[in-house]
């Protein structure tokens, strides 16, 4: 009887020239500090393309799995394991080759330069102003904490000012906030998508690294906004694409040196994937900007899916493939459509209120304890529905195992810290409208298409307490 081939692929943003150097990586940092577990660990060539090979030893040799990781576009791996190997065993394994091109990805990622282009609006410098930086990343560190203090501030002066119409004040303003979130976030990006400006260009250069500190030394941003330009000039100018070619004599002429298998051109037709998730859910195609950060993130705002907006980061459109894309813009349509804004604002709302009108004393003489329970709570609940646009996003675009693969892709540093028991517990209790990464992937491998449930909030709902719950057990 033959045995089972396990075997699945992984995209990476690496340029192919460094598969070789990836695989070492993985070698001296992940196999070789672990002799009990691995043996027979080498790497070979067929074909010009890098394969590494290795046996996970099971206790006592009651079984092994021999691994082949193929470093063609995407890479493939190889997991035969002999009877009797635990099926845990191949899920950790898969989990262990993925982490370790993420953290050599992410090492990669270093000494990379990245430039992005639409055909509009080029000319802008690749770095953003520091205050609408801070807010982004404020947006999208997935924490509330500088909202909140933010909240608490403007309260506390709106109170020395207007008194007892204080409430009521804040209320409206925040109200205010929701209704025209979709003009705000617009306005916080870098570059507006259309049907006529569709696509977003991306140049990556993979620099060795005495290479890139060179040129982080002596290049400032206004040279290599120069760069980008001229890059431009020669290339989307004329109607011609990005090309690896022409940047690398932009590059030579400025005295850097160009290794052109180190160089990697994407071009990402932004606007057919938003125009694709809004077919899907049966909704109009909203507003779409750019912001031109390296951090991999989506985000919707607005009142009602005929007044949204998506904001895209280039970081998410570097790291991940359309397919994944799409599955991120699912779980931010989902959002619109259920108009999850506006219960979030309900929800907050109706917290403040309660603070201010009936538990006040417990919010004066015990704050520590109110704002952690309260908070706590709120976003607990909101944990529902983020909880929802998963659910949702997989059941509409049907790919949950390409949403769960992206979300590995965007958290993967979050997971190892999830892997701790005690952490896991804090971050269900975290000021966070996000369940744990590892709940929120588990589930969504777990399920089988097509999706059959009605109720998607209560599902959602239920199946955060079931996880809360399942990390004290």
């Amino acid at each position: 009887m033959a045995e089972r081939v396990y075997s699945f692929t992984i995209d990476t943003e690496v340029a192919p020239a460094l598969i070789d150097d990836m695989f070492r990586y993985m070698i001296y940092y992940q196999l070789l500090p672990r002799p009990a577990n691995f043996t027979n660990i080498g790497m070979l060539t067929h074909e010009k393309v890098p394969i590494l090979t290795f046996t996970l030893l099971g206790p006592a040799g009651t079984w092994f799995v021999h691994v082949k990781v193929i470093g063609s576009t995407p890479i493939l791996v190889e997991m035969t394991p002999t009877p009797g190997t635990p099926s845990t065993v191949l899920d950790e394994l898969k989990d262990l080759i993925i982490t370790s091109i993420q953290i050599f990805e992410e090492r990669v990622r270093r000494t990379t330069l990245y430039f992005a282009w639409t055909e509009e609006g080029v000319h802008h410098p690749e770095e953003h102003p520091r205050a609408r930086q801070r807010i982004l990343d404020s947006l999208f560190s997935e924490s509330m904490l500088l909202l909140f203090i933010i909240f608490m501030s403007l309260s506390l002066f709106m109170f020395w000012i207007l008194g007892p119409l204080t409430p009521i004040m804040l209320m409206a303003i925040q109200l205010l906030m929701v209704l025209y979130s979709d003009k705000i976030v617009l306005r916080m990006g870098r570059w507006r998508i259309t049907e006529e400006n569709p696509n977003v260009y991306l140049l990556q250069y993979h620099l060795p690294y005495p290479e890139y500190r060179r040129v982080a030394m002596s290049y400032g941003p206004k040279i290599l906004a120069r760069i980008k330009d001229e890059i431009y000039q020669l290339t989307l100018g004329r109607g011609r694409e990005i090309d690896c070619k022409v940047a690398q004599e932009v590059f030579q002429k400025y005295g850097i040196a160009c290794i052109p298998e180190l160089m990697v051109a994407k071009k990402v037709d932004v606007y057919s994937l938003v125009k694709e998730a809004a077919s899907r859910f049966g909704l109009p195609v909203p507003k779409i900007t750019i912001s031109n950060i390296m951090l991999p993130n989506a985000a919707a705002a607005g009142p009602s899916p005929s007044r949204g907006t998506i904001l895209i980061t280039t970081g998410l459109l570097v790291q991940l493939e359309e397919d994944e894309i799409l599955g991120v813009l699912g779980h931010e349509f989902s959002h619109l459509k259920g108009r999850d804004p506006l219960a979030m604002f309900a929800l907050t709302a109706a917290e403040y209120l309660l603070r201010i009108y009936v538990l006040w004393p417990l919010a004066v003489y015990l704050p520590f304890i109110y704002y952690f329970l309260a908070f706590s709570a709120v976003y607990f609940i909101a944990k529902f529905f983020e909880a929802k646009a998963d659910l949702e996003a997989a059941k509409v675009i049907g790919e949950p195992q390409v949403l769960a693969e992206a979300l590995r892709k965007i958290g993967f540093r979050k997971l190892q810290y999830e892997k701790i028991p005690s952490y896991r517990i804090q971050s269900w209790l975290t000021w966070d409208p996000h369940p744990p990464l590892y709940f929120r992937i588990k589930r969504l491998e777990s399920l089988k298409t097509p999706i059959r449930v009605k109720h998607l909030l209560l599902r959602s709902a239920l199946d955060c307490i079931s996880g809360f719950l399942s990390t004290f057990s």
